[in-house]
């Protein structure tokens, strides 16, 4: 009981910006409330030019083209036959996911799917990731960026939830982690863009299933031909 009181008392609160419609934002709020493990993270600021970062940001599936292309992570996200976005970790978890609240320095995502460990059964269950960001104006159009990501998962499961909850500390030190890999992962990417956009761009081409249109906009935003 002492465990579990412990980690419940550790959980973060949502931020869930106001803009949301109240019955998606009751929706979102519910699952941030019965949430088995939660994490909040933030990374080292690092430079980079705003409109690049939001563009990745705001186009998940071709981000990650970016980032396989890069060699920097093993995420993959692909569009269904509905035009929903799905993501798989590489690791074992695969689900879908919206972006249900997109604004200037906050976005806001829901997701479900299933964990498959490969020795237990899946495990089911939603999450509410708030990624928040301020910009700094530097020099040469860049700008200092500050980013934090806030995460929620609750599980399926109300036993597979209680163990959660009574490991509060060991699962959320694993989730605060995860936060953090996945905000460093930003700068890492920006770093590559800006020593060698050409480079980048090039290794992205070559990938495929890239859709077309989001590799134009990236090459103008690169400013290359």
């Amino acid at each position: 009981m002492l465990l579990v009181s412990g980690a419940l008392a550790a959980k973060p609160a949502p931020i869930l910006p106001s803009q949301i419609p109240a019955h998606e934002r009751a929706r979102l709020q519910d699952i941030a409330d019965r949430a088995a493990v939660s994490a909040q993270a933030a990374g080292e600021p690092f430079f980079a030019r705003p409109e690049i970062f939001e563009f990745l940001l705001d186009h998940p599936e071709f981000a990650t083209h970016v980032t396989r292309a890069l060699k920097l992570a093993r995420y993959r996200i692909w569009r269904g036959p509905d035009g929903g976005l799905w993501l798989d970790d590489g690791w074992g978890m695969v689900g879908q996911f919206s972006v249900v609240y997109a604004s200037g320095g906050t976005r806001v995502v829901h997701a479900h799917g299933r964990y498959h460990s490969g020795l237990l059964p899946s495990i089911g269950g939603q999450a509410v990731v708030v990624i928040q960001y301020g910009l700094t104006p530097s020099a040469d159009h860049k700008s200092l960026i500050s980013a934090e990501v806030t995460g929620f998962v609750s599980i399926d499961s109300k036993i597979v939830a209680l163990a959660g909850m009574v490991a509060g500390s060991v699962a959320t030190a694993k989730a605060e982690k995860e936060a953090k890999r996945f905000v460093k992962l930003f700068a890492r990417v920006s770093r590559a863009i800006e020593e060698d956009p050409a480079r980048v761009l090039e290794r992205v081409r070559q990938r495929p299933d890239v859709p077309p249109a989001d590799l134009e906009q990236f090459r103008r935003l690169l400013d290359l031909r």
